[in-house]
């Protein structure tokens, strides 16, 4: 273990010296290796891993490292077989650490728990669907299940997913967006009309300036380096906004450029770095519009041309005036407070804003996981539509997804909160009355099985019991159940915690040829940018036992429902073109789907908004006011406890995607070996009358009395602001609480959760 400042470029050499590490150490068979130059192209398979879009389906090299990790670990040679089950209890492998258990392998068999030996035993595909069936159907009521979706789930999944639990009867679909970018899907309905971005890839090409809030795409989406690269070359200006200094951000080193990995050079990237405290960014945004609008009055006072985009203003928008107004009345004072950032600061960030001509607003989790997140995302619609950045070439909204195909999960229906329009459609195709109440979110679901309301969970993908919040609590949840199920393609910490009756079904993942009647099917996702492609598996399955995320959805609805309103699932597993047939019939924009998706690169989806078309109760984009809130949990909380009172957020390692830990490094913030340390300012570190190396216990300060405490971390003194500190998640999970979310989103919190630190009880 060991604290090393990073002082290099990012990717560039390390990154191949990390690609070889991770083929190696999961003894990635060299049949296995042509997958590693084909995953972007037509007739190979997507990088498994970020919603980044890919500029060439063509290219050979378009992986990053964190693709190759994604990649290696689907394709390795290990191997978790029933022998495995038969030599391990659950209560052994619950003492693995995360780390350990993805090393196994791939999963190889379906699997059901035995409580009397308290191990997984094999069992057969028929009895497994027969289990859940049975399960299913001696509910009380459809909505005492839960139907989980993971982002790497393809439309075709996720369609069949929402088609067969609808006609089980409920819309109880937690899922990954409620953990990530909700506040996205929330907020830009009300102001542009749809919770999509208005750009693709080609804008970049055509952007002078790009603003990139809360995020690090250097490990979570690491080909956005190589746009971002281009864009800097060409004299775009580029403005880092994160607490973070995030080095991916700073400087560099493209593999895919012989020249700078020769020469050892790199690119600088950001020309500023804004760093706003934990929570602050929707006053950063708000300060950044007052002073456009202030300058604005100003060249009207003058006589100078004008600032704001007033054409636009006046043809697309709604409620500018009372915008304005408020606005106007908001103290910089306040404004400057609750950033963290100085007025000089955003002053030069709104010079920069009001320079640029085409300007594309970027963000990640870091705006969406706060209290205040839909009215952060709002804002920064707001700023945009000040200058009518949005629906032009070159300009407009982007924010970045996490997982594969989260929002085309979403766009097939993963939604507790279906529309009307949607489910009536549904009725028309499908010829069954679709259950219209909202069902639970994550959040919702967990509380609902810790409450037994809900007796049945299934999760298609994903670690639900570590990717979720308030950890102890979600543990006993989903031990309440009389049944979980959980599809996945390798062992996790999910499948321990598992209810009385359980079961492991084993899937192939999107790098292995998927055979029905002897016929390879292709599976389509959806990018961050609404392109459609479609993309066929090149390796060999790591098991003859195992079933396609189709063929298990397929079958249970066959086991649940029966003939129950003459759905064709088998029809539907044997050619997954005929999946496509039905999704065009719901949703126009997938018009001639097969035809158009055969196509190299696919198709993009249409985003009304980057049309300017408003799909608005007005029909125009509208201008939503946002009022700095002062009464805060964490503000309630630093009246309490003074300057000790920190504020958390929980992020990835470099080495890690999502719950995924492949390493235990994060070699861009210099920790090596080790995963428990809190990133702090050094001057707090001073303050707490501590030092950087001294390990501490961190306790989150909540209203519900409940003690929640993660104990053994390391300081590390880092470039963040005062009062705020970053740590690994899963690991600090425990310490967001299950009601700390987002208003009007529901996303738990953890980007700002209040803590204190002790020195830890076994120092």
């Amino acid at each position: 273990m060991a604290i090393k400042p990073y002082h290099h470029a990012a990717a560039g050499w390390g990154a191949l010296k990390y690609v070889a590490i991770n083929l190696l150490k999961e003894r990635v068979s060299g049949v296995n290796y042509k997958s590693l130059f084909a995953q972007n192209q037509p007739d190979g398979f997507d990088c498994p891993g970020c919603a980044w879009p890919d500029r060439e389906h063509a290219s050979t090299f378009e992986f990053c490292e964190n693709g190759v990790k994604a990649v290696a670990a689907e394709s390795t040679s290990k191997r978790v077989t029933p022998d495995f089950f038969a030599q391990h209890t659950v209560a052994e492998l619950l003492m693995q650490s995360d780390y350990e258990l993805e090393q196994h392998g791939r999963l190889t068999h379906p699997m059901v728990y035995d409580s009397v030996s308290d191990k997984y035993a094999p069992i057969a595909w028929d009895q497994a669907f027969k289990l859940i069936a049975d399960e299913l159907n001696a509910l009380d009521d459809p909505d005492q299940a839960a139907f989980y979706t993971s982002g790497r789930a393809s439309n075709e999944a996720a369609f069949l997913y929402q088609l067969f639990v609808r006609a089980y009867g409920t819309n109880n679909f937690p899922d990954c967006s409620n953990m990530c970018h909700e506040a996205t899907s929330r907020g830009l309905p009300g102001t542009v009309g749809i919770g999509k971005g208005t750009v693709t890839l080609d804008d970049f090409e055509h952007a002078d300036t790009l603003l990139i809030f809360g995020q690090n795409p250097a490990t979570n989406h690491p080909r956005m380096l190589g746009e971002l690269r281009e864009c800097a070359r060409r004299g775009a200006t580029i403005v880092s906004i994160n607490p973070l200094r995030e080095r991916g951000l700073e400087r560099f080193t493209s593999p895919q450029h012989p020249l700078e990995m020769l020469t050892m050079s790199s690119t600088p990237i950001s020309s500023l770095f804004v760093q706003p405290k934990l929570g602050g960014d929707l006053a950063l945004i708000k300060g950044v519009a007052k002073r456009v609008l202030e300058l604005d009055d100003r060249a009207v006072l003058i006589g100078l041309p004008r600032i704001l985009d007033m054409e636009f203003i006046n043809e697309h928008t709604i409620g500018f005036s009372e915008f304005a107004r408020d606005l106007r009345a908001e103290r910089w004072a306040l404004l400057i407070d609750d950033s963290g950032v100085p007025r000089s600061q955003i002053d030069q960030l709104a010079d920069i804003y009001i320079k640029g001509e085409r300007v594309i607003a970027t963000w990640g989790m870091g705006l969406t996981q706060h209290k205040n997140s839909v009215p952060t995302v709002q804002m920064l619609s707001n700023l945009m539509m000040m200058r009518g950045q949005i629906g032009k070439r070159g300009a407009g909204l982007c924010p970045v997804r996490g997982h594969s195909n989260v929002q085309g999960d979403r766009t097939m229906g993963i939604e507790e909160q279906p529309t009307a329009a949607f489910l009536n459609r549904m009725e028309r195709v499908f010829g069954f009355a679709q259950p219209r109440h909202h069902g639970y979110d994550v959040v919702a679901t967990i509380g609902a099985m810790a409450e037994g309301k809900v007796k049945v969970f299934i999760g298609l993908g994903g670690n639900f019991a570590m990717a979720t919040p308030d950890t102890p609590l979600t543990f006993k949840a989903l031990q309440s159940c009389a049944l979980t199920v959980q599809i996945a393609t390798k062992l996790n910490r999910g499948h321990l915690i598992h209810g009385r009756k359980a079961l492991i079904l084993p899937t192939l993942g999107r790098t292995e040829i998927d055979l029905q009647n002897g016929t390879p099917q292709g599976v389509t996702v959806e990018d961050s940018m609404s392109m459609v492609h479609i993309s066929f598996g090149l390796n060999k399955p790591a098991s003859l036992e195992l079933l396609s995320e189709i063929a298990i959805v397929s079958r249970m609805a066959e086991a649940t429902l029966g003939e129950r309103y003459q759905l064709k699932w088998k029809a539907y597993r044997d050619d997954y073109a005929s999946i496509r047939d039905d999704i065009e019939k719901v949703f126009d924009d997938f018009y001639d789907y097969n035809a158009r998706v055969a196509k190299p690169g696919g198709f993009h989806l249409k985003v009304a908004s980057r049309e300017r078309e408003w799909v608005t109760t007005s029909g125009k984009a509208q201008f939503v006011p946002q009022k700095i809130e002062l009464d805060t949990p964490i503000r309630r909380a630093q009246a309490k406890y003074g300057k000790r009172l920190m504020v958390m957020m929980t992020t990835r390692s470099h080495d890690q995607y999502n719950t995924t830990i492949y390493a235990m490094d994060d070699r861009y913030r210099g920790v090596f070996g080790m995963r428990r340390v809190i990133f702090i300012n050094q001057l707090d570190i001073d303050m707490l009358g501590m030092k950087a190396g001294d390990w501490v216990d961190v306790e989150s300060v909540w209203k519900d009395g409940v003690q929640r405490r993660a104990g053994g971390f390391m300081l590390v003194a880092y470039d963040i602001p005062r009062g705020c500190i970053g740590a690994y998640y899963p690991e600090t999970n425990p310490l967001v609480p299950l009601n700390s979310v987002a208003d009007g989103a529901g996303t738990p919190t953890s980007k700002s959760i209040p803590v204190l630190l002790t020195l830890a009880e076994s120092s």
